[in-house]
């Protein structure tokens, strides 16, 4: 019965080669296709699945399959506060699907989850009927093999066993059915049968086809013939349906979270999840309309932030975090694995199948026509096969990547919540590492390297330990080194962003390097040792050159990344200090210089850059030389050394093998060197994951129980520092600390806490939240625990929780009630109450949007006093029985301060509460205060109720009084409305009097009355195809016409090379088939996954291969063929070809370094030209974006992604041309072909640019959240509140990650699509070759063939390189909508120049003038006519929202007017230059705006001014005593106040204070001695006064004329502040005032009262207030301090009286200024109407 083997053999030995001419020999059928593969297959599932079920029996029996692990009781340490939150358990959809039995039946509809979501569950459409369907086929299956083994069918001998063995399978396949059948709706289901049956059905189906095929073509019996196809035709219809249903065949549960529609992806089939059809409706609808995230599908619930992150953090991390991240996706990585090794060894299928094609074409008499088309059929076959295995692992890799961000966001913000709040210094994350790299040359070889490594060693360059950044790695680090350090901000944005994309990224492509590129060199390293023997051993050599030279590269690419990460830090960095701080900038008229900084560090950059396009162009340069070096070496010693006739088809075939072997080898490369940085990446991750957390919850403990076990808050003998405990500055001075705290606040009372500037207020309210480092001593206050965790007393409905109003009002990026609420539930009564005693009830009439309104970042819709009131709100309405309050009355006015106090914080609201209050207004707060505490520099000076402190001195006297003030002290209830002079704000501000000196646009235009929540900060997203402007734009950039003109030629010459060598081959393969059959040559381009460097049909061209007859013709017959002269011609084209190839690169990047230039330059200064509205509206998140990922996109992808769109399409207009002019018909087919890719890349660009627009844009909210979180932290951890955060930030990753797993679903789609394209184009390649056999010359068709094969892959390159492209372009577009921003007025007119010591006098007068913020907005000022005479002081007052700020911005024309002019010495400022205006004048804002550098850098950034000249201005300020020795002189002996006051106290027991004091004391010292002192990333290490006055301090060392201070000594207690108006009064300047504190300004020359934007009064202040009825007056009454202020005015006012006018008198003068003034200030130090802000 086996004619076709040799004897009889035993079973299963079958004779070698198994495929005899046209078929498979009848052994092989016989044995292994129908009997041996099958039966393994069966016995491997049933082994598998009675293992399944004996594991899961034995866990059933132990009965604890459901406890849960988190269920352990909890101690307290960080991570639970950050933990995900129990209810987003995320809604199951595993496989094995137990959950989802409910007491023997299966769930039909789920339970409803997180908030807002619906769940449905979804049938696959003909569930049962499908099974019994399957039940009946596999019936008849098993009734075949029957009927085959009663006929003996398949032969007498050894068919009977081939029979039984199909009986066999088929059998068990039914029992499987049946299980699935009826068990399938049971608790005695068996899981996952349907994957066994597929698999099965798929193998059977495989073997069948072969089985069939073979029937067809060898003749047999009739019986065996029908059997035989009736059982093909049942296979297939199960192989069929086991494709196309959906996978499992199970009801799955669909989410549907607020409204989004639940990814489809686990909806699909087995042949949908290969071909990627599941994407198809995602595509559609992108092309049918712009998509919007609300229509982006959700992730599949196992890929959502949360689900991950949960199972991620039940695996035990006991490795470093790269080794734990790859066990833990290990399953994963395999799979990817396994479908790259499969990708890899089938991408030599079309190359061995046109090997056969062509061998056949020369002799078709070797075997029948059907082989041919076999072969032809085969050709698309194996390559779509290859297609879906390199598809698979590209997308298994996505998947990894989306998982892997989320893992190392969501673990980068859950520790950024836990981080300590220290002021230490900033760590550099993975320096020593890199360090430790550079310096491997220089010091000490390999064991000193290693040290370094592990951060043993001392470094070269750094005079630490390397160990500083590494604070509590592993490897047993000393962490007293300097554990100091943190990351700052930048620091940790960028690990965000840039490092977790880093990681993320190498994820999806790991494959390459581990499975696909070593696989494809074995492969072919093989076939080339099969075709040129021992001389294909120096092309090996060369290749294997090639990798040290790839990975240098890689290195190289590497650290110029690394440079050039670097020098992008350090301009991102100067870029966000200058937008952050850009009001003051353009106050100081300092555009120009802070532009030159950036563009220094800009040159960096670029040059970095620029190193980095060189080795770019040298590596594509080696890339192109190499195919010719090899080739040139093989084919030499082939013919020299061996002596052996060079046939065309070994040359080609070894050509086309080699061109193959260079992609596995770039791979290689490329891929080492992607690993080497994420790992930089992930090692910063890493170092940063281990950083000191915060000890607060250790030191707060679950309760605030003391050892008597009575609750308390307070202190029991604790010292506290910032940082660590062990750390020193450089100069032996420690950190500030507060000293030996014995305090015990009362419960539910009002404390209060005051004392000078600086002296550790705050830093108290920081320790008893648990922020400071504690040294000894014990903490108590209620904040250990979660919000979540506590339940609220049923009576007061309050519970035992912190509520904070931090000194910066800290806000999230919402609407007002949002912030308000701070996600507590809603009561409409108490959320009125709480407006009202916040008196925010005005400002929310104002607002458009009245509670709606948003925000904004930081709060920039608002003005200071509107955040501080906001922020007090919201710890009032919160239901936490203790509040802590950090100067929340500083911002606001005095009469608005007044009834905050009475309603508010001694209102019914505070009714049972603590309140902790740090404050200055001691004549406000004090007296109805229950405890009171005094501090100085660190430590308690006095504790006690008022009265005790007044009588021991430490207070003034009417410290203790309570005043009857309008409104008396405790008020029963919340009155209904808040008088309307209470945060009153004018109707004619948008982002209402937006932090004093900023200007207001308005939305006043927008008068809708229905509540649109439109957000003005939303970012907008360009939609359709890039537009043309656009691209001029660029291009323009890069250089002008002749520029282009070059660039086509060397782009022209390139090109051509290409097709100049397949010509060349051409005409030498022609040579020797003059004596023998014409033979064929062809091509085989292998799918390239980088074209970064040059076109495929480059290679393409050279790679044309024959395969030479079986008998090779002896000596005598070859003919001579000059082999030398063609292979130096062709090595010469080849050359030619590189060399246009590098100059090309090289132009081309050359362009697009000026481009980049240009473009930064031009933004840069449109952006710092704006007007002052446009930072306003504009999120400083928004603007760096464009500094940062625009620009980067801009700088480093546009011009390799444009060299690879003109290639590719210069590849395919050549393939079209030469293919037609070869093969006529093939145009016919080809047009075809053509529409066809069209229609996809239309659909394909379509939803491709707006997923990967939306996925920029939502990276924005993240960023942006992620910023907010740090600069919150304090405040979050106060309340408790860390997993709300968590929430939000899982959910901001998510929506993140949504469009860009589906971008990546529609390329995976693109490129399948393309690839089956391609390969009918090969297939009608091969046909027409079929078809005109003997007609074509076989060079022309080798051509042809080789062409079609590589078109399918310029074509895909094209399209995906096209939407780069335009993703590209559109960071340009979004650039250049900033470049259009409206500006401000020139800098400079020349021929308005005003002269050089303008203004000389300094006087300034307003004539009718009127401005407003926008055309379409009513005017803020009306009609002014003033004037200020020379060094007049004049004041100006009124209401919030009256125009006092908006006054100081027409001075500096930051609002140019409607009407009228501003006269500043008699010049018209609307007619000078800004530059000239800005520099003569000088502002102290609102706002301290700081530096990140030195105190030095700060007063004086472009070294104008001597120290001499710095200190003194530090004097003026009182940051320094008179008596303070400054810096280099010995060690000063400091005292300890650094405020006036206290000076005057330490003048008066000087005795007993200045001698030498011993160890004894410690003190804190005084940082302002030394100009280097650092000041963190805004001034964060300072307080607020001390910020104010280092402002201050900058202003008075221009030693202006003309000096505008807005609201400037707001955070400043009141001693320090009128030892500073002392300052100010000496000055000879004009000064302008805005004052809150009525005090600065009760003794000027003038004050100016302001309403609406008009002038009420303007006056002295004496005469004013003797005013009856007037508005100064009643705002004196008002303030609850009229008779201090009436008797500083009158003084004031007699003073004028006695001195002339004129400066004759000065001495007098002098006297009795001084006299006035220390009247004054005793005056003032006890009164205190409300702060200013």
């Amino acid at each position: 019965m086996r004619p076709d083997d040799a004897g009889g053999m035993g079973f299963a030995s079958c004779s070698w080669p198994i495929w005899r001419t046209d078929d498979f020999t009848h052994c092989f059928q016989q044995d292994y296709l129908k009997v041996l593969l099958p039966l393994a297959i069966v016995s491997l599932s049933f082994l598998q699945l009675a293992a399944q079920n004996i594991i899961r029996a034995v866990k059933l029996k132990s009965g604890r399959g459901y406890e849960r692990i988190g269920d352990i009781p909890t101690t307290l340490s960080p991570p639970t506060h950050t933990e995900l939150p129990q209810e987003e358990e995320p809604v199951s959809e595993s496989d094995s699907e137990e959950e989802l039995t409910i007491n023997g039946g299966r769930l039909a509809l789920a339970k409803t989850t997180t908030k807002g979501s619906i769940v449905q569950a979804d049938i696959p459409p003909g569930q049962t009927l499908s099974v019994l369907v399957e039940e009946f086929a596999v019936a008849g299956l098993v009734a075949i093999n029957a009927a085959a083994l009663a006929t003996g069918a398949y032969g007498r001998e050894w068919g009977g066993i081939s029979a039984i063995a199909g009986l066999t399978v088929w059998v068990y396949v039914l029992i499987l059915t049946s299980l699935r059948l009826f068990l399938g709706n049971t608790q005695w289901r068996v899981p996952r049968i349907w994957n066994h049956t597929a698999a099965i059905y798929s193998f059977q189906w495989l073997f069948m086809t072969v089985i069939f095929r073979s029937v067809l073509v060898t003749p047999s019996s009739q019986l065996t013939q029908a059997l035989v196809i009736v059982e093909f035709a049942l296979t297939s219809l199960l192989f069929g349906m086991a494709i196309c249903t959906r996978k499992g065949n199970k009801t799955i549960l669909l989410e549907w979270e607020d409204g989004i529609e639940p990814g489809r992806e686990n909806l699909a089939s087995l042949l949908s999840h290969y071909t990627f059809a599941w994407v198809d409706s995602v595509v559609y609808s992108g092309w049918k309309e712009p998509l919007d995230i609300k229509r982006v599908w959700n992730l599949l619930p196992k890929d959502k932030a949360a689900a991950v992150l949960a199972s991620y953090r039940l695996f035990r991390k006991t490795t470093s975090l790269s080794f734990h991240l790859v066990k833990y996706f290990k399953g994963l990585l395999l799979a990817q694995a396994l479908w790259a090794v499969l990708g890899g060894i089938f991408t030599f299928a079309p190359t061995l199948l046109l090997r056969a094609i062509l061998r056949y074409v020369e002799d078709p008499g070797m075997a029948p026509r059907n082989v041919l088309w076999l072969y032809v059929i085969l050709l698309p076959v194996t390559d779509i096969f290859r297609s879906v295995c390199d598809g698979q692992a590209l997308w298994i890799g996505r998947k990894i990547c989306i998982n892997i961000r989320a893992i190392l966001v969501g673990e980068i913000y859950a520790k950024a919540l836990r981080r300590k709040a220290a002021a230490g210094k900033d760590s550099n994350l993975g320096a020593d590492k890199k360090k430790g790299d550079d310096a491997d040359g220089t010091k000490g070889g390999i064991v000193a390297k290693v040290k370094r490594l592990l951060g043993l060693g001392k470094d070269p360059k750094s005079n630490q330990t390397a160990a500083d950044g590494a604070i509590g790695g592993a490897d047993g680090k000393d962490k007293t080194v300097d554990s100091d350090e943190q990351a700052n901000m930048g620091t940790i944005i960028n690990l965000m962003s840039v490092d977790s994309f880093k990681v993320s990224e190498v994820t999806a492509y790991l494959h390459f390097l581990v499975a696909s590129a070593p696989t494809q060199l074995l492969v072919s390293i093989v076939l080339l040792y099969q075709v040129m023997g021992l001389s294909a051993i120096p092309g090996f050599i060369v290749m294997a050159l090639l990798l040290p030279v790839n990975i240098a590269f890689g290195k190289g690419f590497n650290s110029s990344q690394k440079r050039i990460m670097a020098a992008t830090d350090k301009r991102i960095h100067t870029t966000n200090e200058i937008l952050q701080n850009i009001r003051i900038i353009k106050y100081f008229a300092w555009e120009h210089r802070f532009a030159n900084i950036v563009d220094e560090k800009r040159r960096a950059e670029l040059k970095a850059l620029r190193f980095r396009f060189m080795i770019w162009a040298a590596a594509v340069a080696v890339w192109n030389t190499v195919p010719i070096l090899i080739t040139f070496f093989s084919f030499f010693i082939y013919t020299v050394v061996e002596k052996k006739p060079l046939y065309p088809s070994v040359a080609f075939t070894a050509i086309s093998l080699f061109m193959l072997l260079r992609y596995p080898l770039d791979q290689l490369g490329d891929m080492i060197a992607h690993v080497q940085e994420s790992r930089v990446s992930i090692d910063r991750i890493e170092e940063f994951l281990s950083e000191e957390e915060t000890e607060k919850f250790a030191q707060l403990g679950v309760d605030n129980v003391d050892e008597t076990g009575n609750r308390v808050i307070g202190f029991k003998n604790a010292t506290f520092i910032w940082g660590s405990k062990t750390t020193v500055a450089d100069d032996g001075s420690m950190a500030f600390r507060l000293l030996d705290l014995d305090l015990d606040f009362k419960m539910g009372k009002l404390n209060v806490i005051t004392g000078p500037t600086g002296s550790g207020k705050t830093s108290m309210l920081m320790a008893l939240l648990g922020e400071m480092t504690i040294m000894q001593g014990r903490v108590y206050l209620p904040g250990g625990r979660s919000r979540e965790d506590v339940r609220p007393d049923p009576e007061t409905g309050l519970a035992e929780t912190c509520a904070y109003v931090a000194q910066q009002a800290w806000l999230v990026n919402a609407n007002i009630k949002d912030n308000i609420l701070f996600s507590a539930p809603f009561d409409e009564q108490r959320y009125r109450d709480v407006i009202v005693a916040c008196a925010l009830e005005r400002d929310l009439e104002i607002l458009d949007n009245g509670d709606e309104t948003l925000v904004g970042e930081k709060g920039i819709t608002l003005s200071g006093g509107q955040k501080q009131r906001i922020s007090l709100a919201r710890a009032v309405y919160s239901n936490s029985k203790h509040l802590l309050m950090d100067d929340c009355l500083s911002a606001v006015d005095s009469h608005t301060g007044q009834w905050i106090f009475n309603n508010c914080i001694m209102g019914p609201l505070m009714r049972h509460r603590t309140c902790i209050l740090v404050s200055h207004n001691i004549a406000l707060c004090v007296p109805s205060a229950d405890y009171a505490i005094t501090m100085a520099n660190g430590r308690v000076t006095g504790q006690g109720t008022p009265r005790e402190l007044v009588a021991a001195g430490k207070l003034p006297e009417d410290a203790a009084v309570q005043k009857s003030a309008p409104g008396s002290a405790h008020i029963s209830r919340v009155p209904s409305r808040v008088p309307s002079s209470v945060g009153e704000e004018s109707g004619a501000t948008l982002v209402n009097e937006a932090d004093g000196d900023q200007p207001k646009t308005s939305n006043g235009a927008a008068k809708k009355k229905e509540p649109k929540k439109q957000d003005a900060m939303e970012e907008s997203k360009a939609t359709g195809a890039v537009k043309w402007p656009v691209m001029k734009l660029y291009l323009r950039s890069m250089g002008s016409w002749w520029f282009w003109i070059v660039a086509s030629v060397v782009f022209g010459t390139q090109q051509l090379s290409g097709v100049a060598s397949s010509l060349w081959i051409k005409e030498w393969s022609n040579q020797y088939t003059t004596e023998e059959t014409a033979k064929i040559e062809f091509n085989m381009n292998s799918h390239s996954y980088s074209v970064q460097s040059l076109s495929p049909t480059y290679f393409a061209s050279i790679a044309n291969y024959v395969k030479g007859n079986a008998t090779t013709p002896s000596g005598p017959e070859m003919p001579e063929v000059d082999v030398t002269y063609y292979l130096t011609v062709l090595a010469v084209i080849g050359i030619a070809g590189a060399l246009a190839a590098l100059f090309r690169d090289l132009w081309i990047f050359l362009g697009s370094l000026t481009a980049s230039w240009k473009l930064h330059d031009g933004l840069m200064s449109a952006v710092t030209g704006a007007k002052f509205k446009f930072f306003d509206v504009t999120p400083l998140g928004q603007m760096m974006n464009r500094f940062s990922k625009d620009l980067e996109a801009v700088d480093q992808e546009v011009a390799p992604v444009a060299i690879g769109v003109m290639s590719c399409a210069l590849g395919i207009i050549v393939t079209v041309i030469l293919i037609a002019y070869i093969t006529p018909a093939f145009l016919i087919a080809g047009v075809f072909i053509t529409l066809a890719y069209v229609f996809l890349g239309q659909f394909y660009l379509y939803a491709s640019r707006d997923l990967k627009r939306l996925e920029s844009v939502e990276r924005s909210p993240l960023f942006q959240q992620f910023g907010e979180t740090l600069s919150g932290v304090t405040t979050i951890r106060a309340y408790g509140d860390e997993r709300r955060f968590i929430r939000d930030n899982l959910a901001r990753i998510n929506t993140q990650l949504r469009p860009f797993i589906y971008l990546w679903a529609a390329n995976r789609w693109l490129s399948f699509r393309t690839d089956c394209l391609g390969d009918t184009v090969a297939f009608f390649a091969g046909v027409f070759v079929i078809t005109s056999l003997g007609k074509i010359d076989a060079g022309s068709a080798g051509i042809s063939l080789s062409y079609a094969i590589g078109f399918a892959d310029n074509i895909l390159w094209l399209v995906r390189l096209y939407a780069l492209n335009e993703q590209n372009m559109n960071s340009v577009e979004r650039i250049k909508e900033y470049l259009d921003v409206e500006q401000e007025a020139a800098a400079v007119v020349e021929k308005n120049r005003p002269a050089e010591n303008w203004p000389a006098r300094g006087t300034v007068e307003f004539i009718n003038y009127s401005t407003r913020y926008r055309e379409d907005l009513e005017p803020v000022l009306h009609d002014l006519t003033f004037k200020i005479e020379a060094r007049e002081k004049v004041g100006i007052v009124g209401r919030t929202g009256a125009g006092k700020s908006s006054l100081t911005l027409a001075i500096f024309r930051a609002l140019e007017a409607d009407e009228g002019k501003i006269l500043i010495d008699d010049v018209d400022i609307g007619l000078i230059g800004l530059r000239d205006l800005r520099e003569s004048i000088t502002i102290v804002p609102q706002e301290p705006t700081l530096f990140m550098g030195t105190l030095r850098t700060n007063l004086d950034p472009f070294d104008l001014y001597t120290d001499e000249q710095i200190f003194a201005a530090l004097r003026r300020v009182h940051l320094v005593q008179p008596d303070e020795r400054t810096a280099d002189t010995g060690t000063p002996l400091l005292p300890e106040a650094t405020t006036a006051a206290d000076t005057v106290a330490a003048s008066q027991d000087q005795d007993q204070d200045q001698e030498p004091s011993g160890p004894a004391s410690i003190t804190n010292k005084n940082i302002f001695l030394d100009l280097s002192s650092p000041v963190t990333e805004s001034g964060n290490n300072l307080s607020q006064g001390q910020r104010q006055l280092l402002c201050l301090a900058r202003a008075l060392l221009k030693n202006p004329t003309v000096l505008v201070m807005d609201e400037a000594t707001a955070s400043i207690d009141y001693a320090t502040d009128s030892a500073i108006q002392e300052t100010i009064r000496e000055l000879t300047s004009t000064i302008i005032t805005i004052a809150h504190r009525l005090q600065t300004i009760a003794d000027y020359d003038k004050v100016l009262v302001l309403d609406k934007g008009r002038i009420v009064e303007y006056g002295h202040p004496w005469e004013l207030l003797r005013k009856s009825g007037g508005s100064f007056r009643s705002m004196c009454d008002m303030s609850g301090d009229h008779a201090a202020l009436e008797a500083a005015a009158k003084k004031a006012w007699k003073k004028t009286q006695l001195v002339d006018v004129d400066d004759e008198d000065e001495g007098e003068g002098e006297e009795g200024a001084s006299a006035s003034a220390s009247a004054s200030a005793s005056a003032s130090a006890p009164s205190g109407a409300a702060e200013g802000s």
